[in-house]
């Protein structure tokens, strides 16, 4: 029984060989994407709502297929912390496959849930989880003003009624003893 064996210098040529070639055109594949924003700054107040559109677009000779485009919000202050799920329920898009010279939008709806200076950018990466830096839009420097509300959530009808409701009760009751006929 004859086995068949590389010599090991060619099998070493082939693996430097695979090394280099398949990052080199996984790169290819990421760097002739390119990811855009219809904005780069947003301002709005903490609760509300807010939509803006990223552009995936295949500027390379060949379609690419199997793309993510993911969602991602961080906060500019150090302290601050951010969890992107409560700011969109659907921060992942499985892409459609992108002709050669083809774009594709994506309409993102975000909810404020944190107060001030934030930043949001759409990445774009392939489901084959290849390590490469994923082409991203530019950053989208989010303002989100604090609400200051005097009646947060209705509590400023408890927090004045309730004593002055104790304090009506303790008066009609003096009054009231005050009435009694004497003994």
């Amino acid at each position: 029984m004859s086995r068949f064996r590389l010599p090991p210098a060619l099998l070493a040529t082939l693996l430097a060989v695979a090394l280099v070639a398949v990052p080199a055109l996984a790169a290819e594949t990421s760097t002739r994407l390119s990811v855009a924003v219809d904005r780069t700054e947003i301002a709005t107040q903490l609760g509300s709502t807010f939509a803006f559109s990223s552009t995936i677009r295949n500027d390379g000779p060949v379609a690419v297929s199997g793309l993510i485009a993911h969602l991602n919000v961080l906060s500019l202050r150090d302290g601050v912390y951010v969890d992107p799920e409560d700011w969109s329920s659907q921060r992942t898009h499985y892409l459609d496959p992108l002709l050669a010279g083809a774009s594709t939008t994506i309409t993102w709806h975000v909810h404020a849930v944190n107060g001030g200076a934030l930043g949001m950018y759409v990445a774009v990466l392939p489901e084959s989880g290849v390590g490469l830096p994923p082409p991203t839009s530019p950053l989208i420097r989010l303002d989100v003003a604090d609400r200051k509300t005097l009646n947060s959530g209705g509590i400023l009808v408890l927090a004045l009624g309730i004593p002055a409701l104790i304090g009506l009760l303790a008066f009609a009751v003096r009054l009231r003893r005050g009435r009694r006929p004497a003994r």
